[in-house]
């Protein structure tokens, strides 16, 4: 187990700017999650971590130690990748244990690191078969038996379950959560899966466009995002972003003249003097048929169109000319193209600022 601590990384791929002032700092133990879009720079950031790729500038410190110029096989660190990387011809028992036999580790501890491993992860059945003849989870969960054998400081997790259908990787998400707390160990994990990512990070990094745009824990991500691009990048359906004007500790949306929903509860982050233009974010499970506490506001909108999902249905709504999105149980009957009243919860809200997207 290690602390990972990373200060003003910047990575360039000829002119293109790949990753650009990236900080981090992870506890021992931690297990960080990077999220973000395809081509956001979470693969490349794990490859400069791993030593798989050069960096510009800045720093990469493990156990307080800058690593910058350290070969990968002496950082001390392993990674388990999206395609598994098994040696075909080797039989799982050989490819787990390959590593150890380059390092000239003893037989007698080659042994016992397999056994503990095998034990651990339930592969003892398939020591003796051929990445062949496994399953897609039994190839991911032999993959992840070549990394724990090693006991290294950090592991790194490329995507290592996008490759699984999804009932497996339900599975094998639950597997690594149930590893993590048994090892403590510190972990990097990447992924383009939202509900990857909130399940299995003790913290969370969004990124995008090669900076990160937020790092915190789950709850924090989802119930207070610091922009509007973690604000519409995590939930699924995103969270609703209603335009409008801020004046005088009242939200007044675009469109509408004689509405004006109270913001007295609202944790500021800047001392509003002045009207400005801004965003209204709500998530859609937290709009509701009835007041669920005091500070509800009420609002008049029109249905139009429903999405049923199974135990749920999630209803697209006309708001001041603004669309707003509501999820609710799907034993509830309603009726499309009708006006209806539902409360807003503002305990729940976040506002932005239209200009510099940010939370304030």
């Amino acid at each position: 187990m290690a602390t990972l601590k990373i200060n003003e990384l910047n990575k360039n791929f000829g002119i293109t700017e790949v990753l650009k002032g990236i900080n981090l700092d992870i506890n021992d133990g931690d297990f960080l999650v990077l999220l973000g879009p395809s081509g956001c720079g979470k693969s490349t950031l794990l490859n400069t971590i791993s030593g798989l790729e050069t960096i510009n500038s800045g720093e990469i410190l493990i156990d307080n130690h800058v690593v910058n110029n350290m070969e990968p096989s002496d950082r001390d660190i392993a990674l388990v990748f999206q395609s598994y990387a098994l040696y075909p011809a080797m039989t799982v028992k050989k490819n787990v244990t390959f590593g150890l036999e380059q390092r000239k580790t003893p037989k007698e501890k080659i042994a016992q690191a397999l056994e503990e491993v095998s034990n651990l992860l339930q592969i003892n059945e398939l020591l003796e078969r051929k990445p062949s003849q496994l399953s897609g989870g039994q190839r991911q969960r032999v993959a992840m038996g070549r990394a724990l054998v090693r006991d290294p400081k950090i592991f790194l997790f490329d995507e290592p379950l996008s490759n699984l259908d999804a009932k497996l990787r339900v599975e094998m998400r639950r597997e690594i959560k149930k590893l993590h707390k048994r090892l403590k160990t510190t972990i990097v994990y990447v992924t383009h899966d939202q509900t990857e990512a909130m399940s299995l990070g003790t913290n969370i990094a969004i990124m995008d466009q090669g900076k990160i745009q937020q790092c915190d824990t789950p709850k924090n991500i989802y119930n207070k995002p610091e922009n509007m691009f973690v604000a519409d990048f995590i939930g699924s359906p995103s969270m609703n972003l209603i335009e409008g004007i801020l004046k005088d500790k009242y939200f007044m949306p675009k469109g509408s003249k004689d509405i004006k929903i109270p913001l007295n509860e609202y944790a500021f982050k800047v001392n509003i003097n002045e009207e400005r233009p801004v965003y209204l974010g709500i998530r859609p499970e937290h709009v509701y048929f009835e007041k669920v506490n005091s500070n509800c506001f009420e609002i008049n909108l029109r249905s139009e169109l429903v999405e049923y999902t199974g135990h749920e249905q999630i209803i697209t709504f006309d708001y001041s000319n603004q669309q707003l999105l509501g999820k609710f149980s799907s034993t509830i009957d309603i009726q499309m193209d009708k006006d209806c009243n539902l409360n807003l919860d503002l305990n729940q809200i976040s506002l932005f600022d239209k200009d510099t997207r940010g939370r304030i």
